[in-house]
């Protein structure tokens, strides 16, 4: 057998270069050669921007159009001939290059009163480069960010009540420094009697409706946007941390004070488990809308926040909107504070590597689930519900998870930018957030059941997010120092529980954290509370886990799950359920006649129609409605409840 394979190997040796050699192409046809490409823009260094500090000036008082006018100064220095300026397009948060820079237009740079000559660089159509007059002592940048005036054109941060400013979207910098050593003074006009929040300090109000700003760093300025709004209010959670709000309308912002009480307690509920603080104030920054795009978006000192119009005045019905103030929250100590060495960048042009994000955002949702019911922001049962939901999606609505790893899906912020897919069940999408926060529950459980209860997951929060109390810049972190803070709160193979629960496919469903807790996944008739909320703040027929589809209001398919009964019936997103064994389509009706299937052997029978085409599908389901539960599987406390109970009086 070795004799055999060593001659393979040799006749492999003689053949290959006579294979190389082979050109399939017709001979004689043209063919150009690549040339080296050169990109001259600057690598970043840490140094400062020698031309000094660059005056931004944002006319924002054109809401009837959604349009924001911009002037920049940027000062330079003698001898320069060209000024490279990038447009941010590896946006923080975002975990990509989605920089929106077709959202800009309308270039204009002068100097000294005249119109300066402009290029773009083909290599990385983020950069402009422009030619610097001798003797010119600042370029000037006139141009405008047209904000979408229709949610088909992208997230639309301008209404006549509202705006959301984002200074990365709507400013250039220079190239070839650390984006923290550019100093900027920003000034914004707004409309008349609006109120403004942000967590920048030394606000003023000057003459035509402009509010200035200290001179700050670019990197904090980007980090620091602007919630301003016709209709707004403020509550102080504590000294250093306010509730920001601004609304479609005044009666959106009535907060009673029980539920005012639940965000004060969450501040202090995120104090206890940290036990200390990366901010010397921080500002919720939070729109009540359905007119402007929806946003949650982490700042080190802010974070912005959507709900729906009525979360705070109708609590109760809402509370499955109420977490992603929990979650953002979370992130000024994990993803600001404390950030994936790989993840950070000195620049807005230097490529992201997203491969810790399921600590980064993985832990960050578990965390804000759980602060979210300490704090009572969300009630015990929407965290159970909310969880029931995970469970089920990776138990039975992920078969794309055969394939593919949690860690892969890291990559999907890049891969794939949060676009529509066609199946997204087979594809997976950024499934570290929630599978993440499953994979750190059963961390708490091992834990816990490690020492006797005696220490969880907080304990590895406090030694990991705690150190330097008051420090807001940048503490890096990687997989080594991960493994070795969970070892230094309870030895374990951590190394190995982690790539083997995120780095490799094809995992069991991923629920042992739940069942450890005393918790069981369980399937019921009728929708938990969690997913009720969506369906019927969305207005869908969640038929996930019976039929295999999503439905709208008028019997749109909106999702399909792969391998499903629908699926297996030729239905796909885009079709619609014109009729239900024969009657018109409802929802009402297709839930009736699940049900009824459940106790006959006839099929269900669907007219779909898809374009212009319709036929009749019959599908041979027989389970009923089905929707998950999670239920208490042990007598008394479980470990799922310890971990619930509040830290704080």
């Amino acid at each position: 057998m070795k004799t055999a394979l060593l001659a393979t190997v040799a006749l492999l040796s003689i053949t290959a270069p006579t294979a190389a050699q082979t050109d399939p192409r017709p001979a004689g046809n043209s063919a150009p050669v690549q040339t080296q490409l050169s990109d001259q823009t600057p690598l970043p260094s840490d140094t400062p921007w020698p031309g000094g500090t660059i005056g931004l000036n944002i006319d924002a008082t054109d809401t009837a159009r959604g349009i924001y006018r911009v002037q920049e100064t940027i000062p330079v220095t003698a001898g320069m001939r060209e000024l490279h300026l990038l447009f941010p397009e590896w946006l923080p948060g975002n975990h990509a290059a989605r920089g929106p820079i077709n959202l800009v237009s309308g270039f204009q740079f002068t100097a000294n009163g005249k119109t300066l000559e402009w290029t773009r660089n083909p290599l990385d159509v983020y950069e402009i480069i422009v030619s610097v007059p001798e003797g010119a002592k600042n370029v000037v940048a006139n141009f405008v960010h047209t904000s979408p005036v229709d949610g088909s054109e992208g997230r639309i941060t301008m209404t006549p009540e509202m705006l959301n400013l984002q200074w990365e979207k709507m400013s250039f910098y220079p190239a070839g420094h650390y984006t923290r050593r550019i100093a900027v003074k920003p000034t914004v006009q707004f409309p008349a009697d609006w109120t403004v929040f942000t967590a920048l300090d030394g606000q003023k109000v000057g003459g035509g409706n402009a509010v200035t700003w200290d001179v700050v760093d670019y990197e904090t300025l980007v980090d620091s946007p602007i919630f301003a709004g016709k209709y707004a209010k403020q509550w102080t959670l504590d000294p250093e941390v306010k509730l920001d709000a601004i609304a479609d309308k005044p009666k959106y912002l009535e907060l009673a004070p029980e539920n005012l009480a639940h965000f004060e307690k969450l501040v202090d509920e995120a104090d206890a488990l940290f036990g200390a603080r990366h901010f010397d104030h921080y500002d919720i920054l939070l729109a009540m809308t359905d007119k402007m795009g929806g946003i949650g978006l982490e700042h080190h000192r802010s974070a912005e926040n959507q709900y729906e119009p009525t979360a705070l005045t109708d609590w109760a019905a809402m509370d499955w909107d109420h977490n992603v103030v929990s979650h953002e929250l979370v992130h000024s100590w994990n993803g600001k504070f404390r950030r994936p060495a790989d993840l950070w960048t000195p620049d807005y042009r230097t490529p992201m590597q997203d491969t810790l994000l399921w600590m980064y955002e993985g832990q960050t949702q578990f965390w804000g689930w759980v602060l979210a019911a300490r704090s009572g922001l969300q009630t015990k049962q929407t965290f159970l519900d909310a969880f029931a939901t995970y469970a089920a999606n990776y138990s039975e609505g992920q078969p794309g998870r055969a394939y593919r790893s949690v860690e892969d899906t890291t990559h999907d912020p890049i891969i794939n930018s949060r676009r529509p897919l066609p199946y997204s069940s087979l594809s997976r999408s950024e499934d570290y957030y929630v599978e993440g926060a499953l994979t750190w529950l059963e961390a708490d459980q091992i834990i816990r059941d490690g020492t006797g209860g005696k220490k969880g997951l907080d304990d590895f929060a406090k030694a990991f997010f705690g150190k330097t109390d008051g420090d807001w810049g940048e503490l890096t972190y990687d997989f080594d120092e991960i493994v070795e803070t969970l070892n230094g709160v309870y030895a374990y193979d951590w190394a190995n529980f982690l790539r083997t629960r995120l780095y490799e496919p094809n995992q069991p469903s991923p629920v042992r954290g739940i069942n450890m807790a005393g918790y069981k996944l369980v399937w019921k008739d009728e929708p938990n509370s969690y997913d009720n909320g969506r369906a019927q703040n969305y207005n869908y027929t969640n038929l996930f886990y019976s039929l295999g589809l999503n439905l709208s209001s008028s019997g749109e398919v909106t999702s399909t799950l792969w391998d499903g009964p629908a699926f297996n019936a030729g239905i796909v997103d885009g079709s619609t359920i014109v009729a239900v064994n024969g009657q018109a389509y409802s929802k009402e009706g297709i839930m009736d006649a699940v049900t009824a299937a459940k106790d006959s052997k006839q099929p269900i029978t669907l007219l779909v129609k898809r374009g212009d085409v319709y036929r009749t599908v019959d599908i041979d389901y027989h389970d009923g409605l089905r929707y998950p539960y999670l239920e208490k599987a042990v007598k008394g406390e479980a470990g799922l409840d310890r971990l619930l109970e509040p830290r704080t009086n």
